[in-house]
């Protein structure tokens, strides 16, 4: 197999979701996926790319974190996240993960929770989404992967009306998922007229949209197990802004 990938971008950030959030990250956005989430903000990432070399790719992330030398509760800085797209569409994402954390680096990844996490390195902390029903994707969900996760690892609810908050809820009660790792909901930002792909798909008939308070009253309200996070970069920055 040739040691390439197709890359949308890599950058140095922010971290702006999940239990690491306001830590720096270097993020390297693969392209491509077969999902099409309603309220996906990245869109371009599903055809935008070009071709790099796994030690190219290497070589420009070490470049991006040659000024740190320092940990972070025992985490070296700065993290590494996969994210796309959809990462694990591309088979050598797996060994340039593994060649990352032998390096030493806190490596994640972002992934739809609708392809096999079984052979991703152990020492990798996935970040997993079960898509709830407006993304319009919930069918894709893989079950099996439950069973693979990890306490190190965090499940994701990107939650965008009161159907998903129901539907998440009984997930979580369903498959006890409060003893397995730490629980992510993300509330369902609006897209910006530049983000509103197409090619995404609708939010099914009937669904009752909620607002960001409306669901933190509701966690609140049903003592859930769960961390309420808001996507940090979009509010930095301007929420269509790329390499952020």
């Amino acid at each position: 197999m040739s040691e390439t990938l197709v890359v949308n971008e890599i950058y140095l950030s922010l971290q702006g979701e999940s239990t690491f959030a306001g830590l720096p990250c270097i993020f390297v956005r693969l392209t491509a996926c077969n999902l099409r989430c309603s309220y996906c903000d990245t869109a371009y990432a599903f055809t935008e790319g070009a071709k790099q070399g796994m030690a190219e790719m290497l070589a420009e992330i070490r470049t991006l974190a040659a000024s740190y030398s320092q940990t972070v509760g025992g985490h070296k800085m700065p993290l590494i996240e996969l994210t796309g797209g959809e990462p694990l569409l591309q088979p050598n994402s797996l060994p340039l993960m593994k060649t990352l954390c032998d390096e030493g680096f806190t490596v994640l990844i972002e992934t739809s929770g609708a392809h096999d996490i079984s052979k991703i390195d152990s020492r990798v902390r996935r970040i997993m989404d079960l898509k709830c029903p407006s993304s319009g994707e919930v069918l894709r969900n893989r079950r099996e992967n439950l069973r693979y996760l990890k306490n190190s690892d965090e499940i994701k609810f990107v939650i965008g009306t009161e159907q998903d908050y129901e539907w998440a809820k009984q997930q979580i009660v369903e498959h006890k998922l409060d003893a397995i790792c730490p629980l992510l909901f993300s509330w369902v930002q609006p897209l910006t007229p530049e983000q509103q792909d197409k090619a995404l798909k609708k939010v099914p008939a009937g669904q009752t949209p909620i607002t960001r308070l409306q669901l933190v009253e509701r966690i609140i309200a049903d003592a859930l197990p769960v961390r309420f996070q808001l996507q940090m970069h979009k509010i930095i920055w301007s929420p269509d802004q790329r390499g952020v």
